[in-house]
């Protein structure tokens, strides 16, 4: 994995497995790699990835079963979509107006582009 300097190392890992269990990689109600497979894998420290799985777990994204490990919590992916949504409307979106602002860039042709992506989708 390659990370920024933007954010914790431990934030990006967590962002990387919601991701995977998007994509289902991890599917729900099945086991995730250990923290050190993981550690390794990602090429950090297991103390990382011990951060990263505990704030997975606070957000119900995944669940310790003791002596067995971590395995996706039901649920997590509505739940990953959900915050995602969040964060989308509340921080990615209105950078993305801003810059529409300073850029001198109209909603209409913004409009056209999404209109043509649909486009493209239904071909």
């Amino acid at each position: 994995m390659e990370f920024k300097n933007n954010k914790p190392i431990f934030l990006q890992i967590a962002e990387h497995i919601c991701y995977e269990i998007l994509g289902r990689r991890y599917p729900e109600g099945e086991r995730m790699p250990s923290v050190r497979e993981y550690a390794t894998e990602a090429e950090v420290n297991p103390g990382t990835v011990v951060r990263s799985f505990e704030w997975l777990s606070q957000k119900d994204i995944i669940a310790s079963r003791r002596g067995m490990g971590y395995y996706v919590s039901l649920g997590a992916a509505e739940r990953i979509r959900q915050n995602l949504r969040e964060a989308f409307f509340q921080e990615t979106l209105p950078e993305f107006v801003r810059q529409m602002k300073n850029l001198g860039i109209k909603a209409e042709e913004v409009e056209n582009v999404l209109k043509q992506e649909k486009v493209n989708e239904e071909e």
